[in-house]
């Protein structure tokens, strides 16, 4: 078992150096902030926290997000813009495109996103993923969020979508996601931003470095009457009344049965499934792998391999969110492997955790001393913010900005 052991009194970038007993310090009602130490036989690793107490009625989370799927910002200004007093950053996300100098890197994150209760976007293929291997049994449609009951859990949300139109109905494989399934339809509307949706039609199922499909075919929507077709994906932002639909390979095929001046219907949305099923609707909800279960470490993660992460935990059923970001200032190892993050998590009292977005993207944020902006508290690995497409922030009413 992992020992946590608090360290305080010293700049967050002094060299590594233990002290008696951990001390929170207040960021606003509900929410604490501390930072610890956990040693091991390969060097120090430094760890942020912020504990927020969900079951008092003024405190929140919600999703970070720039306005857009496919678009970055550093989290301070996402926390900022937002009124947060808190966050960490948020999902892998599409970083770079190396496999198809022919597109564009989008930006956008690698799982389902809701925001104030309303579904953003779907999971790309777990071939398709960017980040760690996924541990067996899980997916990259996993989620950490809130529920309509005001409590936080793990879950996982899939789409149930249709385009109805004069010849049948053909259902919907994605919702404003870099990646498409292999033969599928996806959706992209308003919330996807003015990025290329070429990128949706790359890749494979099992396979991001495979070819970009040669049988693509989109159909622009507007009051529910297609308006346009070409052969190819195209960019630009999409109005509020307007709706994208980009086939490949059958996908393609079967949108090409529509023709300008055909009454189309679209409906979608983010339903809670797996072990989730049950479970009822999100109020937010961010993509992030589970490393934690029922108080238990997922069995084949990576145990190798140390690097700087963000973890979410969820502690006293649901009440209790826990975010937690490693340093990357070179004072300490190089952070934690995923195996050793799910212990710390653990040993902070989480039943369930999920792994983020880590190395240069690991951020943690927080009002301090009663500022009425945030600071970064951990050492980004890179030396500065890096932009991510979203994060959990943390909201206290009552507090100025929210």
């Amino acid at each position: 078992m992992l020992v946590l052991l608090t360290l305080l009194g010293a700049s967050l970038a002094a060299a590594p150096a233990a002290a008696p007993a951990p001390v929170w310090q207040r960021v606003a009602t509900g929410v604490e902030y501390r930072w610890f130490d956990i040693p091991s036989t390969r060097g120090t690793a430094r760890a942020h926290l912020l504990s927020v107490d969900l079951g008092d009625p003024r405190v929140s989370a919600g999703l970070l997000y720039p306005g857009v799927v496919a678009a970055r910002s550093p989290l301070s200004s996402l926390a900022d813009g937002a009124g947060a007093v808190g966050g960490v950053n948020g999902d892998f996300f599409h970083l770079s495109e190396t496999q198809h100098p022919e597109v564009e890197a989008t930006g956008a994150p690698v799982g389902p996103a809701v925001a104030d209760g309303r579904a953003l976007k779907a999971a790309v293929p777990n071939g398709q993923r960017f980040g760690p291997s996924l541990p067996p049994g899980t997916t990259a449609r996993q989620v950490l969020g809130v529920g309509e009951d005001g409590l936080a859990r793990i879950g996982e949300l899939a789409l149930d979508g249709t385009v109805s139109h004069p010849g049948g109905d053909i259902a919907l494989g994605g919702l404003n996601q870099y990646a498409l399934p292999v033969g599928s339809v996806g959706l992209f509307t308003a919330d996807w931003g003015a990025a290329s949706r070429a990128r949706a039609t790359c890749g494979t199922d099992t396979r991001r470095d495979a070819p970009c499909s040669t049988e693509t075919f989109e159909v622009t929507v507007r009051g529910g009457e297609v308006v346009a077709v070409a052969e190819k994906p195209g960019r630009g932002a999409i109005g509020r009344d307007t709706e994208v639909l980009v086939g490949r390979e059958a996908g393609a095929r079967a949108l090409r049965a529509l023709a300008v001046g055909d009454r189309v219907s679209v409906a979608y949305e983010l339903v809670p499934a797996g072990r989730d099923a049950s479970g009822g609707g999100y109020r937010f909800a961010v993509g992030g792998f589970p490393v934690l279960r029922d108080g238990t470490p997922l069995s084949g993660m990576d145990k190798v391999t140390p690097a700087v992460r963000t973890a979410a935990g969820v502690r006293d059923s649901g009440r209790r969110l826990l975010l937690l970001a490693l340093d990357g200032s070179p004072g300490f190892r190089s952070g934690l492997t995923v195996v050793e993050v799910a212990g710390a998590m653990r040993d902070l009292g989480a039943s369930d955790a999920v792994n983020l977005d880590g190395g240069g993207s690991s951020t943690l944020v927080a009002r301090r001393g009663g500022a009425a902006r945030v600071s970064v508290l951990n050492h980004p690995s890179g030396g500065a913010q890096r932009a991510v497409p979203n994060g959990i922030g943390v909201f206290v009413r009552g507090v100025e900005g929210f």
